[in-house]
């Protein structure tokens, strides 16, 4: 005489969860199944579905894959108050976040990094006047918040695109050096017709000082008596940006 078959076994479920939709990857518990809900609402969503935390922790992930991410993540926030504070900070501030080390403090560098090309790719081969707001995204990405004056100059083509984007010189947190010759001098070894210059205001308020005005009128000179002209000054703030040729102060 056959036995009776012993009804299938439920399926034991961890409290809180239930069984995965089909064609969906299986619930997991705890952090390891937080992370794979982001991932896959990331991956279905895009970036937008990711809060500026849970981006944090995404990449800090893959840095401390046996981390629980989340109070770093919280600790950079609370600190940077953004994620574009957190990836843009030095390295000496990021060192007071307990936990993140030099392999997370690498991780937010690689980002803000891949950001910053992304952002300039935007603006190669492209005629800058023509994509000014692209321009201003870039500039801003690369220096509001840096916390000593950069001084960078636009090198373009007789079609105004840029030929190369360089740093000349860093300063304090209110001066920076610059030498009108030596802006010009590589300007004819690029073979560049154009410059716009650039440098930051690390107080957060654009306004040019009178040494910006007088700095930049001498270099307009030292370039129209080598045919080079000078398209703009533009100083970047906190949020903010000032340009001197649209203010007529060139």
């Amino acid at each position: 005489m056959r036995k009776p078959t012993a009804p299938a076994e439920a399926p034991l479920l961890f409290e809180g969860l239930t069984p995965s939709e089909p064609g969906t990857a299986p619930a997991v518990p705890g952090a390891e199944g937080h992370r794979s809900r982001m991932r896959d609402r990331l991956l279905r969503a895009g970036p937008e579905a990711l809060d500026d935390h849970e981006v944090l922790e995404m990449v800090l992930f893959l840095a401390l894959p046996r981390r629980d991410t989340k109070p770093i993540s919280r600790a950079l926030l609370g600190r940077f108050r953004s994620l574009a504070g957190a990836i843009s900070a030095s390295p000496q501030e990021l060192r007071e976040i307990e936990g993140l080390g030099e392999a997370g403090m690498a991780a937010l560098k690689t980002i803000q990094a891949a950001a910053l090309r992304l952002t300039r790719a935007e603006v190669m081969d492209q005629p800058i006047l023509a994509n000014w707001p692209r321009v201003i995204d870039y500039l801003t990405a690369v220096l509001a918040r840096e916390q000593i004056e950069h001084f960078r100059v636009l090198y373009l083509d007789t079609r105004n695109r840029l030929i190369a984007d360089e740093a000349q010189t860093r300063g304090t947190v209110n001066l920076t050096p610059v030498y009108p010759r030596e802006v010009v001098r590589r300007a004819l070894e690029l073979n560049a017709t154009a410059m716009i210059l650039v440098h930051n205001h690390p107080s957060g308020d654009p306004t040019p000082s009178r040494q910006d005005i007088d700095m930049t009128r001498a270099v307009r000179a030292a370039g129209e008596a080598l045919s080079v002209l000078l398209h703009d000054h533009v100083i970047i703030g906190n949020g903010r940006w000032f340009s001197l040729a649209k203010e007529g102060l060139i």
